[in-house]
């Protein structure tokens, strides 16, 4: 079983969630957070399946991820 840091955004008409350590674009979506955490784990699992475990980012896995704000003027 290999664990995966997962990216969940949550937008006014649901969730978006992608992971990280992957190649390749995965994202799954979803009307609840649980709905988006099913949708984006069955998407690895066929990624992987697919394209097979050289997709998984060995070389540097992620240890912790952040999400910060920064203020940037738009003209």
């Amino acid at each position: 079983m290999r664990q995966f840091k997962i990216v969940v955004e949550r937008h006014s008409d649901g969730y978006v969630a992608y992971p990280l350590g992957l190649r390749g674009v995965v994202v799954g979506e979803g009307h609840t957070y649980e709905e988006v955490l099913a949708d984006v784990t069955s998407a690895i699992r066929f990624h992987v399946e697919i394209f097979g475990k050289e997709v998984i980012e060995s070389e540097s896995p992620v240890l912790e991820a952040f999400i910060t704000e920064t203020g940037v003027a738009v003209r």
